[in-house]
């Protein structure tokens, strides 16, 4: 399970916070002087290990991306990690989209520095700039898409374990 998230949380890997924005799956396509129209929408914050990023079930605001640092994300009520995000990976863009509750909690590992790209950042840039932000959009809806086709799988599969699994348990 740690590898369906990986690859759905994963993102880039980048030598410096320029570089990172640019190798981000949701920006990859963008011109140096798009990047650095969405560089000054970025908000930079430094988390101590052990922080909360967000809580699972607050609204989500935005999306993160980790510069420097290791964050876990964690399913609430026990704590488990789903997965362990590092330097150049990203989450939460699906709040870009809508302001939905957060589906798990994202907290510190360790020391680390993130991006943010908020909700009204981005509505801000449609207005300003519509080329760049649909260019945005819409590399964040074929995103979305392919997560959602990556989850669709990973949840037949499991459907069909089980299956197999209840037909082996009948069958004994």
């Amino acid at each position: 399970m740690q590898s369906l998230w990986k690859s759905l949380l994963g993102g880039a890997r980048g030598s410096n916070e320029g570089d990172l924005l640019g190798a981000v799956p949701l920006f990859e396509d963008l011109t140096t002087r798009e990047l650095d129209a969405v560089q000054r929408l970025l908000h930079r914050r430094d988390y101590v290990a052990g922080e909360s990023i967000f809580i699972q079930g607050e609204p989500g605001l935005g999306m993160y991306i980790i510069v420097r640092g290791a964050v876990s994300i964690q399913s609430e009520p026990s704590g488990r990690e789903l997965v362990e995000l590092v330097d150049g990976d990203f989450f939460g863009e699906i709040a870009l989209l809508n302001e939905v509750i957060r589906t798990a909690t994202a907290r510190a590992k360790t020391d680390c520095t993130l991006l943010s790209l908020f909700q009204p950042d981005l509505l801000s840039l449609l207005d300003r700039n519509p080329r760049l932000g649909v260019k945005v959009l819409l590399a964040l809806a074929r995103l979305v898409g392919l997560r959602l086709v990556e989850v669709s799988d990973e949840v037949e599969a499991l459907t069909r374990e089980c299956d197999e699994l209840r037909a082996n348990a009948t069958g004994a």
